[in-house]
């Protein structure tokens, strides 16, 4: 597995888990998809993802996406 397996991943685990903590516990946790969507539409434009350097730090291989 590569970074940007790891980061498309780890976006749609939070998305789905935020979904359903909105259905829940709260409709608030919107919020947090709405950040999750928002962080990947600008990591498409800038290429620039916080989560890709943090998972770079753990020693993950570099894929296309995020360098």
């Amino acid at each position: 597995m590569n970074i940007d397996r790891a980061i498309f991943a780890f976006g749609g685990f939070m998305v789905l888990v935020s979904l359903l903590l909105s259905q829940v516990h709260s409709p608030y946790w919107l919020w947090f998809t709405a950040f999750v969507g928002a962080n990947l539409l600008q990591s498409a434009f800038t290429g620039f993802c916080p989560a890709a350097k943090v998972v770079k730090l753990f020693g993950m291989k570099s894929g296309e996406a995020f360098k």
